[in-house]
């Protein structure tokens, strides 16, 4: 008697309570990754006069007015720098994180043609918005070295940590988008929120002013948020910004960052099942 064919079956089913990460599936979906972000830069400036310009004129014009109102007018401390490079300094990673921040979190509701059609991890798409902004970064960065050989500034041997301070910044933002892109599908509040909590969070930052006017009893309560790491350990490695305890500073604010994206890859997994009914 001929054996019958045997079939492979795959069932999906949607993840049950606090379910296992079960990231294996972002490696098998990795060309779809690149492809989002690829698809993500190109919609970004399509039709546009300026085209990848504004990855430029953003932070410089927050620059000038930063460097008219706060650098020439209320005199703040630049730690002995030129303001506009102190700014700017801090502003390019800020950048990348508001950007990857603010994409992220829309990330679900913007997609929902493809969640609502196909099946893929959903992670996939506040991961790709976030590596998206990472092009942008790069074109900042290049015209910030130009802005220190203009001021006769020349980078320190710490700009070789660049990549992991860039890492913590995009880890922070992932982490934090995870939580706020899977509420915005329950509560469309958090879209209306989004402006203004980044706003807030820049203030708390230390971006117009330097870390070292918060009182030292503060400061390590003041690294709970982990750009205060980013942002101060970009001003030390680029222009040689002293910070007491900067060591320490950066391992709370790892540890903060860290502690964010695990939660949020925990929360993002245990509310998935419900995307592609309310989003």
């Amino acid at each position: 008697m001929a054996l019958r064919e045997q079939t492979a079956v795959t069932i999906i089913r949607p993840s049950r309570g606090w379910a296992a990460l079960d990231l294996r599936d972002l490696w098998l979906y990795r060309e779809l990754i690149y492809f989002l972000t690829w698809r993500d830069l190109k919609v970004r400036y399509k039709q546009t006069l300026l085209g990848a310009a504004w990855a430029i004129l953003q932070p410089f014009l927050t620059m000038v007015v930063f460097t008219i109102f706060f650098g020439n007018f209320a005199k703040v401390s630049s730690e002995g720098f030129p303001y506009p490079v102190f700014s700017y300094a801090a502003l390019l990673p800020w950048g990348l994180f508001s950007k990857a921040l603010n994409d992220a979190s829309r990330s679900l509701v913007g997609n929902s043609h493809m969640i609502t059609k196909i099946y893929f991890p959903r992670l996939i798409l506040p991961l790709s918005s976030v590596l998206s902004g990472v092009v942008d970064f790069g074109i900042a960065f290049l015209f910030l070295l130009g802005m220190m050989a203009f001021y006769g500034l020349y980078p320190t041997w710490g700009i070789l940590l660049l990549p992991l301070l860039l890492l913590l910044a995009l880890v922070t933002a992932l982490g934090v988008g995870l939580w706020l892109s899977a509420l915005n599908v329950l509560y469309r509040d958090v879209g209306y929120a989004l402006p203004f909590l980044t706003q807030l969070w820049m203030f708390v930052s230390p971006i117009i002013y330097s870390i070292n006017t918060v009182p030292e009893r503060w400061r390590l309560v003041y690294a709970l948020n982990p750009m205060t790491g980013v942002v101060q350990g970009f001003r030390w490695a680029l222009l040689g910004s002293q910070t007491d305890q900067l060591g320490l500073i950066l391992a709370i604010s790892s540890a903060t960052a860290i502690v964010m994206l695990i939660s949020g890859l925990f929360y993002f997994r245990r509310m998935e099942r419900l995307f592609a009914d309310r989003v």
